[in-house]
């Protein structure tokens, strides 16, 4: 599994800085700064690899709070929050909240895309 993040946002670091150490074998970390292999091997641009955290499970693509269910369903220490959070009303609710902290963290580090 390849998991695809910014790494020079110091938020999206820091989260995944928390998941690196849990050091799981099979996750791949890629950072999307300036990476055209990472817009290849995903089929999104930069400004969509920079709006969301994006993982690649075989040839599937997700991204937004799917990808972090499927990253938190790999990792037993934060499986917990997969258990919870895949439920379909609180899954709603979750990706609904994702998608404001990601739209205000895309909008401070936009600065990052080359136009």
């Amino acid at each position: 599994m390849k998991v695809y993040f910014n790494n020079s946002c110091k938020i999206c670091k820091a989260e995944i800085d928390l998941y690196k150490k849990e050091k799981i074998q099979e996750i791949d970390w890629i950072d999307i700064t300036d990476n055209a292999l990472a817009t290849k091997e995903t089929s999104k641009n930069s400004k969509e690899l920079l709006r969301r955290l994006h993982v690649k499970e075989g040839e599937k693509i997700l991204g937004g709070a799917e990808a972090f269910l499927v990253l938190w369903k790999k990792m037993p220490k934060y499986k917990f929050l997969y258990n919870i959070l895949k439920l379909p009303i609180i899954f709603s609710i979750f990706s609904f909240f994702y998608e404001i902290i990601a739209f205000i963290l895309y909008h401070k580090n936009k600065s990052q895309l080359k136009n």
